[in-house]
């Protein structure tokens, strides 16, 4: 059973609205379950002990006893003792948003990686519900022999909690160093990473297969991706890019959610370029893009240069289709305007690469190790000098300089 609730003194984020509704349902079959029936209240403001208050929670335990249900799911974020007083009334589990979105990434992360940082927002989400799960201790209250062992038992829940987070946290730290030391090696090799970005279910995965030819799973449902995959793109001749695929955001994304999956996700603030991917199909689509440009600016990826990709531009059912600077339309199920897009991609990241013929006499031969490390290396061949043919950028052309074949000393205006 799926309740909400729409209060005027909630924000917008907190509140429940039929789309919430309907995405939330969309959360539950991506986790398994059945929704037997959805039920919203409108008050002025929560109620502090039961959330949707007495009346709304009889009505929600006789629909939930006759439609046969076994949990019920908030899409409004519950606190601790909400949750644990809706259990006890309603005589099944309670659970809401951000535990469902929590048990559905549990269910999906793959790596290593993945695995911690779930694991580490699930401790977080549980800690402060502890108490809840010992709620045998409060029916026995002033029982002889229940109370102190039930209290220490709690107490050492807590520490073996608070040492699990601790040890998450240093294990997740290990991986951002991993990820440092791999993004130094990639500025030396002076390779752009193009992040994809976007609402969860916009077509990310199906644009990356499209784009690099690779096989990931590109399902139609929520968070099929959690692991972030890394791909190579030859945008063009002189130009080849990271490609790299991002969990998908949603609103009321759970925030211990968020922290954890930091060790990935900030990856955006050191991206190149973002292609923030929105699904053009959907009506809600401003409103899902509103979400993602929230996350990206909270993640302090805002100032980070952005190319926006209207996806399944097949199912627009506007006028006009979405078109501008740094807008593209496309379809990553059957290609259509990808091409478009690989160009808006060069033009925002061609930094005047050029292929030159470098002719190396052999007193110079040390120059070519650091080719190597700056520059796109094709060939090298040893005659009276040493040939390379390589891509290199405006600043290692201007420093090899008449070493280049067909190089020109640049005129300074004074001298025309």
């Amino acid at each position: 059973m799926l309740v909400g609730l729409n209060a005027h003194s909630l924000s917008r984020e907190e509140n429940a609205t039929e789309e919430s509704m309907e995405e939330l349902s969309d959360l539950l079959e991506t986790a398994g379950g059945e929704t037997v029936g959805v039920v919203m209240q409108a008050k002025d403001s929560p109620d502090p002990r039961t959330f949707i208050g007495q009346g709304k929670v009889e009505e929600v335990k006789q629909l939930v006893q006759a439609m046969d249900g076994d949990m019920v799911i908030f899409d409004n974020p519950l606190s601790p003792s909400q949750q644990r007083v809706l259990s006890e009334e309603l005589k099944v589990a309670v659970l809401d948003r951000s535990a469902l979105i929590l048990d559905i990434f549990a269910q999906r992360a793959r790596t290593r990686e993945g695995r911690l940082q779930v694991e580490l927002a699930q401790y977080k989400y549980l800690l402060p519900r502890l108490l809840g799960m010992w709620t045998h201790l409060e029916r026995q209250e002033g029982a002889i022999g229940t109370r102190g062992p039930g209290e220490t038992q709690l107490e050492t829940d807590r520490r073996h909690i608070r040492k699990k987070i601790s040890k998450l946290e240093e294990e997740l730290k290990d991986v951002r160093r991993v990820r440092a030391t791999q993004r130094e090696r990639r500025e030396k090799n002076e390779v752009p990473v193009v992040a994809i970005v976007g609402y969860t279910n916009a077509g990310k995965s199906t644009l990356l297969n499209h784009l690099t030819g690779s096989d990931i799973p590109a399902n139609n449902r929520l968070f099929d991706t959690l692991d972030t995959t890394t791909r190579m793109l030859e945008i063009s001749d002189t130009c080849t890019v990271l490609l790299s695929d991002t969990v998908g955001f949603i609103r009321k994304l759970p925030h211990h959610l968020v922290e954890a999956f930091k060790a990935t996700l900030e990856e955006l603030s050191f991206a190149d370029l973002l292609l923030h991917v929105i699904d053009a199909s959907n009506p809600q689509w401003r409103e899902q893009a509103e979400v993602v440009e929230q996350l990206i600016t909270e993640l302090g990826a805002a100032q980070t240069p952005c190319i926006q990709v209207f996806n399944k531009c097949d199912l627009w059912t506007g006028d006009i289709r979405p078109h501008g600077e740094n807008i593209v339309s496309i379809s990553a199920k059957t290609g259509e305007g990808v091409d478009g897009l690989i160009q808006a991609i060069g033009k925002r990241l061609d930094q005047g690469n050029r292929r030159v013929t470098i002719h190396l006499p052999y007193d110079k031969g040390g120059l070519l190790e650091q080719l190597y490390r700056e520059s796109k290396v094709e060939s090298v061949d040893y005659g009276q000098t040493i040939d390379v043919v390589a891509v290199c950028t405006p600043k290692t052309i201007g420093r090899l300089g008449p070493l280049v074949e067909g190089w020109k000393p640049r005129k300074e205006p004074w001298e025309d």
